[in-house]
C-alpha cells in the first residue's frame, strides 16, 4: 500500500486540513498520516481561533513517521509561522522527501487570513524550493507574484513568475472565477498546460484547496506523472461537489467519501 504524509493543521469542523486530507487518502486507497502543525477552531462560517504546535514538536512528528514509515508523497498545508516553515524544510531536506505537493494556505475559503506576514518569505524562500508542486489559489498566487489576476493572461503571466523565482512547478486553481473553475500548470521549465473544467454549482466548497492538493498527492504516491495526477485529482474535486453534500451554516464540506 502507499503511503502519504500530509503536514497541515487540524479543522474540529472536519471539512478542511487534516481531517479532509485523510478522508481523501482514504478515498484514494492509500494509507495517510498525519502531521499537525496547529489546532484551529472553525466550522463553516469562519476560523475563530488558531492553537499553533511548538516548531521542535513538529520535527519530533515529522521524525517519527519518515524513521518508521517513510511516505511516497508529502502534502503541506497550513503553515503559519516562520519558524515552522523552516523546521518543515529541513526535515524533509534531511530525509530526502519525495512527491512533495505545497498547498501555500494564505487565506482560508471564509476569507480569514491563516498565515502571518512575516511567514511569507520563510515560505516563498525556504518551504516552496523545495516542493514539486505548489498550488495557490488566485489570491494566494497575487501574493506571490505581486500584481493582480484578473484572467486567463494574468494566470499565465502569475505562473511563469512564480516558477521563475521558486524554480517549481506551479497549479494555480481558477476557482475563483464566476464562469469556470480552469486550472494552469507551470512547469519547472516553463511549460503551461491548461485544466479546463466546468464550474460546479455548488456554494459549499469549505475545504476545496486542501482536498486537491492531497489528492495531487495520493495520485503521485500511486505512480501517476504530474499531469495525469492532477486531471485525476480534479476529477475526484469535481465528483466530491457534484455530491451535493449540505452542511452547516456557512460554505460547507465536500463528500470526501462519494465514491465509497
Amino acid at each position: 500500500m502507499k503511503k502519504v504524509l500530509t503536514i497541515a493543521g487540524s479543522d474540529c469542523s472536519g471539512g478542511a486540513g487534516i481531517q479532509a486530507d485523510l478522508k481523501t487518502m482514504t478515498a484514494h486507497k492509500v494509507y495517510g498520516m498525519s502531521v499537525i502543525t496547529a489546532l484551529t477552531a472553525q466550522n463553516t462560517t469562519g476560523v475563530y481561533g488558531i492553537f499553533d504546535a511548538s516548531a521542535e514538536f513538529i520535527a519530533r512528528q515529522i521524525d517519527c513517521v519518515f524513521t518508521d514509515i517513510r511516505p511516497d508523497a508529502v502534502k503541506i498545508g497550513m503553515v503559519s509561522s516562520a519558524e515552522i516553515i523552516k523546521v518543515i524544510a529541513e526535515k524533509l531536506r534531511e530525509y530526502k522527501a519525495e512527491n512533495i505537493v505545497v498547498d501555500p494556505v494564505m487565506v482560508s475559503t471564509s476569507g480569514s487570513r491563516l498565515l502571518n506576514e512575516d511567514a511569507i518569505s520563510a515560505l516563498t524562500g525556504c518551504l516552496l524550493p523545495v516542493a514539486d508542486l505548489i498550488t495557490p489559489n488566485i489570491p494566494e498566487a497575487e501574493v506571490l507574484c505581486g500584481f493582480e489576476i484578473k484572467d486567463r493572461t494574468d494566470m499565465t503571466r502569475a505562473a511563469l513568475k512564480i516558477t521563475s523565482v521558486i524554480k517549481r512547478a506551479a497549479l494555480i486553481k481558477g476557482g475563483h472565477f464566476e464562469d469556470c473553475a480552469d486550472d494552469i500548470l507551470c512547469s519547472a521549465s516553463g511549460d503551461i498546460s491548461w485544466f479546463k473544467c466546468d464550474r460546479v454549482k455548488n456554494d459549499n466548497t469549505h475545504g476545496t484547496g486542501c482536498t486537491l492538493s492531497s489528492a495531487i498527492a495520493c495520485q503521485l504516491a500511486l505512480g501517476n506523472d504530474m499531469p495525469e495526477s492532477i486531471r485525476r485529482a480534479k476529477e475526484y474535486v469535481t465528483g466530491a461537489l457534484a455530491a451535493g453534500l449540505d452542511l452547516g451554516n456557512g460554505s460547507g464540506p465536500l463528500d470526501h467519501c462519494y465514491r465509497l
